[in-house]
């Protein structure tokens, strides 16, 4: 497909800007949406300017299932980060891809986000690639069950432990001194003991076949693909992006850097996506209200 047109400065914003507006009022348009989309609710991402991810690698499934260390240091960090997770709100973001899916202008949500904001702003059909925090699986007898039931008996077990000072990190955990990592005690599964897990795809483990599956379905039945919000850096997303642009099926990137799919996008823009997407879903709903001439 050759160089994107790189959108991103004062002097392209509004270019940029029409060409999203142009491209979402043709409807039919897929969103993949990633961290960058969320950074304006408070939760950082890995690799923008807000990305923590080069102070400490991010747990891999190898190492939780492995390590009864590793478990306790991810569910300490991980029950001090959820407070922060579990107030989170929908940002101008989300509830601007909400109003274009509820007038039929987006299609389909994809996100690789674990926090479920496109489900607070009324997505609810939005696949969740990576699955969500708000959800805890058992590794033994795979019964899965709330976040909040288990956030309660962590409490329990943990004393003043909410009391910590905690720097928040990607994905929800954050950064806890060693010693209160090493005092946490961890909750079993309440049916048969074994170990609970969040219900999201770790680093070094798959996303389920049917799963896949289905983002390529959703993929295949829309006119464009939009990503929100993502450096592609993981083959997770990446491969929707290479499947859209072997189909011919223009793609925009709207991010705050680069990514690994800006040679295979017809438009690249640096923007804010708060504000962006708001004006898109402003523009597009003034050009629906008004007559036909």
């Amino acid at each position: 497909m050759g160089a994107p047109a790189t959108l991103d400065g004062p002097a392209t914003d509004a270019a940029g800007l029409e060409t999203l507006v142009r491209l979402v009022a043709g409807r039919g348009v897929v969103v993949l949406s990633g961290a960058g989309l969320s950074t304006e609710s408070g939760i950082p991402d890995y690799r923008g300017a807000t990305g923590s991810r080069r102070r400490r690698p991010p747990m891999t499934y190898q190492e939780f299932a492995g390590s009864e260390a590793a478990r306790r240091r991810y569910w300490a960090r991980s029950h001090a980060g959820w407070r922060t997770i579990a107030r989170a709100e929908p940002n101008a973001g989300h509830r601007a891809v909400e109003r274009l899916r509820h007038s039929g202008h987006i299609s389909a949500v994809i996100t690789q986000n674990v926090d479920g904001l496109h489900r607070a702003a009324g997505t609810r059909e939005a696949v969740e690639l990576h699955g969500g925090l708000d959800r805890v699986v058992c590794l033994g007898c795979r019964r899965t069950s709330a976040r909040e039931a288990l956030d309660r008996r962590l409490d329990e077990l943990n004393g003043d432990f909410r009391d910590a000072e905690a720097a928040l990190c990607p994905d929800g955990d954050a950064e806890l001194p060693q010693e209160l990592v090493d005092s946490f005690r961890v909750a079993p599964c309440r049916e048969c003991g074994g170990v609970l897990k969040p219900d999201v795809v770790f680093f070094g483990e798959s996303v389920p076949g049917d799963r896949v599956q289905r983002c390529y379905t959703l993929v295949d039945a829309g006119r464009a693909l939009v990503v929100l919000g993502s450096s592609l850096t993981v083959m997770s997303g990446l491969r929707f992006v290479r499947h859209a642009a072997r189909a011919g099926m223009p793609v925009a990137i709207v991010n705050q850097g680069a990514t690994r799919g800006d040679d295979l996008a017809a438009a690249k823009l640096c923007l804010p996506l708060g504000p962006a997407l708001t004006e898109v879903a402003r523009r597009i709903a003034d050009a629906d209200e008004s007559p036909e001439p």
